[in-house]
């Protein structure tokens, strides 16, 4: 048993395995070492969500780079059999390949990063994981109604970015315009009814239209684009069945619902407050009432 320990210790390949894989366990062992570390000492989740990704990734170049200095005599040897290989794996692997490179234009191009929401191979959410070749999204809407969590986790192939428009709910402006409509009676006061939507939406979106502003005016910084109205406005429409004022306003992109919410319920309690002045609208239905129908009935007694 010993010659022939001896005679595995003395090949050459066998020690270069053998500091290969020692080489491999430190690498790992180091890697998750200094990950518990980030976990434990720092404290923001962004931060520590990029320390980790970044450990996991320097962690892959040095086993890359080991494995490359030590067996660079005999794959240098390999060349001419690995560029044969390398084609017939290119067109097996090409999807594989179009995700990874996927990745790369993903965090080069500045596609979008983790925290953003997003819609990706149709498929809309929330950016949680940006992996190799993967990117898991936590699915909002479907059916939910508004921009809320389904609960599902979606894992979408990093080579769509290649194939389908992708739309960044919160990149470089994350702000959206949104509008509510408001039916009014006809016959209302709708002077007073635009003066109280008007103060409902300076009242509630005011700090949102300021930070969109300043947020819009760097982003035309680095893109061709006009100068936009982040301040709320109301605009009215008379049509067959009530006056329509649409409240069109800024918000963020993660507070629609409850901007929503609250706008709604802020004019129905100032509305109530006219005093039948001003009044909400909805579809009503009157149904008439046939006239009567006497039918008369003759015997042939009467006939005769």
């Amino acid at each position: 048993m010993e010659p022939l320990i001896r005679t595995w210790l003395s090949d050459p390949t066998v020690i270069r395995v053998l500091t290969a894989v020692a080489g491999l366990l430190v690498i790992v062992i180091v890697a998750r070492i200094i990950r518990s570390s980030i976990t434990r000492y720092v404290t923001g989740t962004d931060s520590r969500y990029r320390l980790r990704k970044f450990i996991t990734f320097l962690a892959y170049i040095l086993v890359v780079l080991m494995i490359s200095v030590i067996f660079s005599d005999q794959l240098s040897g390999l060349t001419v059999a690995f560029g044969v290989a390398g084609a017939g794996i290119a067109f097996a692997l090409q999807e594989v390949i179009a995700s990874f490179a996927g990745w790369f234009a993903i965090h080069f191009a500045q596609f979008y990063k983790t925290g953003d929401r997003v819609e990706v191979g149709g498929i809309k959410g929330d950016v949680i994981d940006i992996s190799f070749l993967r990117t898991i999204l936590m699915e909002i809407r479907e059916w939910v109604d508004g921009d809320l969590y389904t609960g599902r986790v979606v894992r979408v192939a990093n080579s769509f970015v290649f194939k389908a428009p992708v739309y960044n709910y919160s990149g470089e402006f994350p702000f959206l315009w949104d509008e509510i409509k408001i039916p009014v009676k006809y016959g209302s006061d709708h002077k007073l009814a635009r003066r109280i939507l008007l103060g409902v939406a300076d009242k509630i979106l005011v700090d949102y239209a300021r930070e969109a502003a300043v947020s819009w005016k760097e982003f035309s910084k680095r893109f061709l684009l006009e100068s936009a109205l982040t301040d709320p406005i109301v605009t009215m429409e008379a049509n067959d069945n009530w006056i329509e004022f649409t409240m069109r306003y800024v918000v963020d992109f993660n507070k629609r619902r409850t901007t929503k919410d609250l706008l709604f319920s802020t004019i129905l309690d100032d509305f109530d407050k006219t005093e039948g002045a001003v009044q909400i609208a909805s579809a009503t239905f009157h149904l008439v009432e046939a006239p009567p129908i006497n039918v008369h009935l003759r015997r042939d007694d009467d006939v005769r």
